[in-house]
């Protein structure tokens, strides 16, 4: 059964930050715009600051459209669901308010040493209800590792912006992409404001020499399971020919003998 709090229960918050991921979802008001839903995974970028106030650090991609409908009516939830242990889903709904990049509020809450390549803006919510339920049709996973390529990518575009002198936009550099693809969402509602033409300077502390995720790749356990399900397949489909086969031979030659 579904249960409501005005506030997320303090059982509940350790939980929150083990989590891997969580989703955003969003709307404009306007009853012919496009909701929202967003999966969000980079370690360490999700934060509770207390029972009714989280926040998260927003990374840039190809859309704004969290940012556009915050701006517009400030609605936003956030889901969060076991994929391992015990079954449980967890909505916050809450008020957003956006800190773009380059502005005091987000410098105080992501200082240089904790900023990932790519950050845009910090999205702070008042939650005001939190809603738990069953999740029992939430598969089980087991988590792996985080995947690094959107960093590795926002990293190169920033280290076009640091060579280059903090007054001019390179054209491969990340404010160059702001202005492209995040100053509107699908809608037309505004997006980034302020961050284009931040003069703020990026930092990186992102190790690209650390490790990168493999894909596709079996444990020796899994290996091992395929080879022995490989080879009884290979020695069923043998013996299904052979025994196939045979009587059509014999039919053929009428008999056969072995001599010693």
């Amino acid at each position: 059964m579904a249960k409501y709090y005005d506030e997320i229960p303090e059982s509940l918050i350790e939980w929150v930050r083990k989590q891997h991921m969580f989703w955003v979802a969003s709307a404009p008001l306007g009853p012919g715009g496009h909701v929202n839903v967003s999966p969000k995974g980079t370690a360490d970028s999700f934060h509770v600051v207390n029972s009714q106030r989280v926040w998260y650090q927003d990374l840039s991609g190809s859309g704004v459209e969290t940012i556009s409908h915050i701006r517009e009516n400030g609605r936003i939830t956030i889901l969060f669901h076991s994929f391992e242990g015990p079954p449980r889903i967890l909505r916050l709904y809450g008020i957003g308010t956006v800190y773009e990049f380059g502005t005091q509020e987000y410098e105080s809450l992501i200082p240089p040493e904790t900023r990932k390549p790519g950050s845009r803006a910090a999205i702070v919510i008042d939650v005001y209800q939190c809603q738990t339920s069953c999740g029992y049709a939430v598969p089980i996973y087991d988590f792996v590792t985080h995947r690094t390529q959107l960093l590795r990518w926002a990293d190169t575009k920033e280290s076009f912006e640091r060579a280059t002198a903090s007054t001019e936009i390179n054209p491969k550099g990340m404010r160059a992409y702001w202005k492209l693809k995040n100053l509107s969402s699908v809608d037309g509602l505004p997006g980034l404001l302020t961050a284009p033409d931040s003069k703020a300077t990026y930092l990186s502390v992102f190790d690209k020499e650390g490790p990168r995720p493999k894909l596709n790749r079996l444990s020796s356990g899994d290996a091992d399971v395929l080879r022995t399900g490989t080879t009884l397949a290979v020695g069923f489909a043998i013996g299904t020919l052979v025994a196939t086969a045979l009587p059509r031979i014999l039919s053929v030659t009428g008999s056969f003998s072995i001599r010693t």
